[in-house]
């Protein structure tokens, strides 16, 4: 057992609340010593007059108080005669109520639950019970001790409760014997296990460490491990000899099984630029729909009876705008083909294409959506193009699937978006998966316009999207290169472009929008950040902390996000009287902080003060803590306006947001970045990570740190290798000329 889990004695007084599907329950629970509680958690079939033994930790629901959060069960049967009563007329077996649980009880006795269990056509013997329901009585009291025994048989081999409901449906009365047979299913993504909980479960079962079963899994594992850097595929070489390591097992014993995963469908092999692909089969779908829908796009004409380029004039005159040729391009092409990239680094007049582009649409009367991966960069977006803008998952609605539970878009295939276009931004941020969801909504004749620096960190999910698409020349492809005078005069888009070239920053002026700090030490980068935040740009240049972030390509080390928020919380947000705090794993968390969401969460409620309500909070919103009480446990976030309460158990879903990644700050843009720059990891010293960190800063940009680093990481154009095949898919039918390219 859990040294951390508190444990409560009990018998159930009412199931306030059951979800059939999932086995969530909340009930009240009458305490062994007095006392009632309200216990929630997953407790399939639970019913009244119930004894249960829970294993979990006290937490506080903002809107139901005190609860206590289920983590393990042991449901023990009544023993005496008045407690089988009680269980049988709680209405757990259909057919049995309180009259018909009273005659059972009394011809039968204590022995009565055994009857049911092994022998219930002895039911007979009481009067007015016929064979028929005698036959369904036993029936429904045996999927209730199928349950039960599966659930026993999780509490004693530490399995959490939520994998008992999913085996039960899957399986019904065998979920217990399937497990047995091979607990590896587990890892299965429909369970979602981590692989190490099935491996420990199987060799206590006695499984051999060169099984089938073992070896199947730890290569799924693997395939799913890779997916999550980023990789689409993985070479069979290199999946082999991953495997090997992580089960400890010679190679030889890896391709039998990783050839028959293949034959069963669970992966798929496929010969690519010379080497043996294999794929999980849903990132392989994706990649040969992505394919096939973008080249369908690719080849669309669009014909209408507009003139494009007098609605382009007229939206110039109207904007108050003179389009640069390039600009002129991208607008014509986005109005004559099915889809358009839009490529170019800062200052190269991506917004005011896209505004032309949105104005040109409205006035071909087409229903345009603009759309991007995150809260932030849709924020940005709309407020560039004075249009609402959302994220993709909000555009396609997310839910949840009847039969297995499991989150899903709404908007699909079935029930496609109404929309005649939609407009991407940030796409070089959107995986395979995230690219196919939106493919699948969008219906037969809707235009897509995809927008982004192809030049910044690639997505954090499977695939190389924009990139592929681009270097396939296989869609309409506009690059805007002319950086506009009045972005001509930055630092930080001069500097951004020589990077892009591999030249090292000017950092010899002392005045403009670009400094760079040398500072040799670590402890001294710090020091100097901490001034730069809490002094010298509030007093000298009128900038608020709130409107710095700083950036670090690390979260490890002293110069990492983690300990410079700790330094940062210290000196912009301190304790004092009235703040209160709550630690919670690395981090206090205080009153008046400003802090980052750090994944999705769909269903979490938010409110607004005009009465206005949802739902939905995703990975890279930032907010600051509104409120912070210890006697009810929970934390409020403002974000934005839309005020989001966690309970300290939710904790974990956000940290201070004073320092973070670079990869957590694309699709933002801040009036001034303070970027930590000290040795890190190789794979962190990159080109793309110091590129993508300049283009954060709208108005300021300042490098601490150490030159040399900077320097290496101008050199170290070198992308790290993401396996992937759509750009192969896509250029074999390639449908276009190449890129169209617009150098001034």
């Amino acid at each position: 057992m859990d040294k951390e889990y508190q444990e409560i004695k009990g018998s159930v007084d009412t199931v306030i609340y059951q979800n059939e599907e999932n086995g969530y329950t909340v009930l009240k629970l009458f305490a062994d010593g007095g006392g009632t509680a309200t216990a929630v958690g997953c407790l399939p079939f639970v019913v009244s007059g119930e004894q249960l033994v829970l294993r979990g930790q006290w937490v506080t629901h903002p809107a139901h108080g005190t609860q206590f959060k289920i983590e393990q069960a042991d449901r023990l049967m009544p023993q005496s005669v008045n407690d089988i009563y009680h269980f049988l007329s709680s209405g757990v077996i259909k057919g049995v109520g309180p009259a018909t649980a009273r005659s059972i009880t009394d011809h039968f006795g204590e022995d009565a639950l055994r009857i049911l269990e092994e022998d219930p056509q002895r039911l007979t013997e009481i009067k007015g019970i016929t064979s028929t329901r005698a036959r369904d009585i036993g029936i429904t009291y045996s999927r209730q001790t199928s349950l039960r025994t599966l659930m026993e048989f999780f509490v004693v081999n530490g399995i959490k409760l939520q994998y008992a409901m999913r085996l039960y449906k899957l399986f019904g009365e065998d979920a217990k014997a399937a497990l047995m047979d091979n607990p590896y299913i587990l890892v299965d993504e429909y369970f979602g296990a981590d692989f190490s909980e099935a491996d420990k479960l199987a060799l206590n079962l006695g499984f051999e460490a060169d099984s089938s079963e073992r070896v199947e899994a730890a290569v799924l594992f693997e395939l799913s491990h890779n997916a999550n850097n980023g990789h689409s595929f993985i070479p069979e070489k290199k999946l082999i000899g991953a495997v090997s390591q992580l089960i400890s097992i010679h190679g030889d014993m890896t391709l039998p099984c990783v050839e028959n995963l293949a034959a069963t469908g669970k992966i798929v092999i496929e010969e690519i630029a010379g080497l043996r692909a294999v794929y999980l089969r849903a990132l392989f779908d994706a990649e040969v729909f992505i394919a096939e829908r973008l080249l369908g796009l690719a080849l669309e004409r669009k014909f209408t009876s507009y003139e494009p380029d007098k609605l382009i004039e007229e939206s110039e005159r109207e904007m108050g705008i003179i389009l640069a040729d390039g600009q002129r391009e991208a607008v014509r092409t986005a109005a004559s083909c099915g889809i358009m990239v839009l490529t170019g680094g800062p200052g190269t007049g991506k917004t005011t294409t896209v505004r032309t582009i949105l104005s040109l649409f409205g006035k071909m009367g087409l229903k345009t959506a603009l759309a991007a991966p995150t809260g932030r960069a849709a924020k940005r977006m709309s407020e560039l193009c004075s249009k609402e803008a959302s994220t993709i998952h909000r555009l396609l609605e997310t839910g949840y699937e009847p039969e297995s539970g499991e989150l899903v878009f709404m908007k699909n295939e079935s029930d496609m978006l109404n929309m005649e276009a939609v407009i991407l931004d940030e796409t070089s941020m959107v995986d395979i998966i995230l690219m196919q969801a939106l493919l699948k909504a969008m219906k037969p004749g809707c235009r897509l316009i995809l927008v982004g620096d192809a030049d910044q960190l690639p997505s954090v999910g499977p695939g190389n999207l924009f990139g592929d698409i681009i270097k396939s020349c296989a869609v309409p492809t506009v690059r805007l290169t002319e950086i506009f005078r009045q972005a001509e005069e930055s630092l930080i888009v001069k500097n951004a472009h020589l990077i892009n070239k591999g030249i090292p920053p000017d950092v010899s002026e002392k005045r403009g929008d670009f400094f760079f700090l040398v500072r040799q030490d670590g402890e001294k980068a710090v020091e100097t950040i901490e001034e730069l935040c809490a002094s010298r740009l509030p007093k000298n240049m009128g900038i608020d902390p709130t409107q710095i972030q700083v950036l670090s390509p690390t979260r490890l080390y002293n110069t990492g996000t983690v300990n410079l928020n700790k330094r940062l919380q210290k000196i912009l947000n301190p304790p004092g009287r009235g703040k209160t705090e709550k630690t919670f794993g690395d981090f206090v968390f205080r009153l008046g902080d400003r802090v980052m969401q750090i994944r999705n969460n769909y269903d979490i409620l938010w409110k607004k003060d005009n009465g206005e309500i949802g739902t939905g909070v995703f990975n890279g919103d930032i907010g600051q803590i509104t409120e912070l009480d210890l006697q009810e446990q929970i934390l409020t976030v403002d974000y934005d306006d839309r005020k989001v309460t966690y309970t300290f158990d939710m904790l974990a879903d956000i940290e201070p947001a004073y320092a973070m990644t670079v990869h957590k700050s694309q699709g933002s843009e801040y009036r001034a970045v303070i970027l930590s720059l000290m040795k890190s990891a190789p794979s962190l010293m990159s080109r793309a990570i110091l590129y993508t960190a300049v283009t954060r800063a709208k108005e300021l940009l300042i490098i601490v740190g150490d030159s040399d680093m900077m320097k290496t990481m101008v050199q170290n154009d070198r992308p790290q290798r993401r396996y992937s095949g759509l750009k192969m898919r896509l250029a074999t039918n390639q449908p276009t000329p190449a890129e169209t390219k617009n150098d001034f």
